[in-house]
Parts: C-alpha cells; sequence; structure tokens
C-alpha cells in the first residue's frame, strides 16, 4: 500500500510536469559531465539559458566540486571571489537571474579546463497574440517556472 508521503510526492510531481510553463535543466558536458579535457565553452555557445532554468554539474564528488565566482575568479582559477559553493556529485543550480554567471572546479580541475561560463538571458516575452489575451507578466511566468522547476528538481532528486 502506497504511503501518504509518497502519494503526496506523486501528485506533486503529476503537477509540475502538468504546468505549460517548464524549466529547462542544462547538464553541463552532456553525458561527459564535469571532468577534465572537455571543452566546456563550446557546450555553453550550443545552450540558450533563461532566467528560471538550471544548470546541473554531474561529477566524482570526492574528487570535485563547484565554485560560482566573479570574471577574475573564472579568468585565473581563483576561489577568491566565490560566492557559491556546491559538492554533491550532482548538483542543480537555480538560474535566477539574467546576467553571465562563472563556474570553476576548486579543486585543482579549473587549470585543466573545468569551467564554464554562461549568460543567462530573460524570458522571451510571449508573441503578441498571447499578451493581449494574457493577463500574466514575465515576472510571474519567471516565478511560476522557478517553483515548479525547484519542486521537480527536488522531489526528482529524491528517486
Amino acid at each position: 500500500m502506497m504511503s501518504i508521503s509518497r502519494l503526496i510526492i506523486y501528485l506533486l510531481l503529476i503537477a509540475a510536469a502538468a504546468t505549460t510553463v517548464s524549466a529547462t535543466d542544462h547538464i553541463v558536458g552532456a553525458n561527459r559531465g564535469w571532468n577534465p579535457g572537455i571543452n566546456y565553452t563550446l557546450w555553453a555557445n550550443n545552450h540558450t539559458f533563461y532566467v528560471g532554468d538550471f544548470i546541473s554539474f554531474r561529477y566524482q564528488k570526492t574528487q570535485y566540486n563547484v565554485i560560482e565566482v566573479n570574471k577574475t575568479g573564472y579568468d585565473n582559477c581563483t576561489l577568491d571571489s566565490a560566492v557559491g559553493n556546491w559538492s554533491s556529485g550532482k548538483d542543480f543550480i537555480l538560474l535566477n537571474e539574467s546576467q553571465r554567471y562563472y563556474f570553476i572546479c576548486g579543486t585543482g580541475g579549473c587549470f585543466n579546463g573545468m569551467k564554464v561560463t554562461i549568460h543567462v538571458l530573460p524570458l522571451p516575452s510571449p508573441p503578441s497574440s498571447t499578451v493581449a489575451a494574457s493577463n500574466h507578466s514575465s515576472a510571474s511566468a519567471a516565478a511560476c517556472r522557478s517553483i515548479f522547476g525547484v519542486l521537480f528538481m527536488v522531489l526528482a532528486s529524491l528517486f
């Protein structure tokens, strides 16, 4: 028999999947993951990132990590400007602002190419025919994407 908590989780997953607004999870390095010797600039240039999307890093947690830094930290592979630190081996990072993000590996991997920079764009405006019919703003769409995206990613990581 299914427990109440498991039923609630399933219902929340269904609700998150049913929403028409969804976040994209960009898995760094795709099937190669977060490892030395990969051209992450090429990977990033083949993706379009929007506010509310996720960037996720998959790696050996005993060997690597992910540090968000500023441009100087990115260029020099230094941690002095660290603004975020993840080390689970399966990190989901919400891209909640339209800006340039810089991520490096803080265990030395940065010197072997384990660094990526991405530019996150604001959500695109809906088509003009939809604007007149819709009372929702881009901000509310971003909030909806973020809420359902976070919920989905958290629940998905439990399984």
